[in-house]
């Protein structure tokens, strides 16, 4: 159905294929970080490496809180990419990834996952991705003797955590936050990939649903019409098959080599060659017993068929009328 201007809701897809690849690789992605995610929760590292951060005088002590309460002093403010926060915030995301991802599914299965859901679910996944890495990668500013722009375990090599057995834990923590780039780009390119489908198109906004012609072509050729012949090729018209339509047409009637399906009929050259030797009681049978039109004895002595109204066409467009007595 034709539609009038631009569709929001009910729009289609561009392209499809990279929506479909796109989810085998978030897929991938989405394990990842659960997995290492899981690793760090509840604090398996973290305090590890601000300890060793403070240790080589990188980052700001973890021992600031305690420091407070001795003085009587205000808590100072734990940095991001310290924080128990970070921690519970990267495990809820990856959950909801994975859920969010198992629904997509489920509604392009059913043809309503529409590019304006795409650009909620894109934009909305690639500010908690962004969010993630910018707390896994976040500045220490907490101690201004020791400022961290970037937290070591990113910016420096794992060997240097060999000497506190943390050179494993430090893999991990940089495996985490290379899979939640990973992630945040891919999210990134459906929101392009969105933002392109709900853009102006004189094409897209033509039909209701992109899969309307799709689906009625497969309609139209697997499922053939019922009550009528099988189809057969006009081609054997010349190989002793004499071929007429279901609607009666000749080969010279408009439409009787379009697309229709037709019935076949014995030529008199097979009727012959199909009746059994004749005798000559019965030959001189056929000469008094000739019928006209409605039965009787044809041709031999052997009883014909009776003649329907389309047999009958059949054999005058064959030039063939049926045996009539003298």
């Amino acid at each position: 159905m034709a539609a009038k201007g631009y569709r929001i809701l009910r729009r289609p897809w561009r392209v499809r294929r990279p929506l479909y690849w796109g989810m085998a690789f978030e897929l991938l992605g989405i394990v990842a970080v659960l997995v290492l995610f899981g690793i760090q929760q509840p604090d398996v590292f973290r305090t590890q490496f601000w300890e060793i951060g403070h240790l080589m005088k990188w980052n700001s002590s973890p021992n600031m809180i305690l420091y407070a309460y001795a003085n009587h002093q205000p808590l100072p403010k734990i940095p991001f990419v310290w924080s128990q926060l970070l921690t519970n915030f990267n495990v809820a995301i990856s959950v909801v990834s994975l859920f969010v991802l198992l629904v997509k599914m489920i509604m392009i299965i059913m043809k309503f996952f529409y590019p304006i859901l795409g650009l909620i679910v894109s934009l909305s996944l690639t500010v908690l991705y962004a969010v993630s890495a910018y707390g896994q990668a976040g500045p220490d500013y907490a101690d201004p003797k020791y400022p961290s722009p970037v937290p070591w375990y990113i910016a420096k090599s794992c060997s240097v955590a060999r000497p506190f057995n943390a050179e494993k834990n430090c893999q991990i923590a940089k495996g985490a936050f290379a899979a939640t780039i990973y992630l945040m780009f891919l999210y990134l390119c459906n929101f392009i990939l969105s933002i392109w489908s709900m853009w102006p198109n004189k094409m897209l906004d033509m039909y209701d649903d992109d899969d309307d012609d799709s689906s009625d072509n497969e309609q139209e050729t697997k499922s053939p019409s019922k009550g009528k012949q099988p189809v057969v090729n006009v081609t054997a018209l010349h190989g002793g098959i004499g071929i007429m339509n279901s609607n009666g047409n000749s080969p010279g009637t408009p439409g009787y080599y379009g697309n229709k399906e037709w019935e076949m009929q014995p030529t008199m050259h097979q009727r012959h060659q199909q009746q059994p030797p004749t005798s000559p009681r019965a030959m001189h049978m056929s000469g008094a017993g000739g019928g006209g039109g409605g039965g009787g004895y044809g041709y031999g002595g052997v009883e014909a068929p009776l003649f329907t109204p389309r047999t009958q066409a059949f054999h005058t467009l064959d030039r063939r009328l049926p045996l009539r007595s003298g």
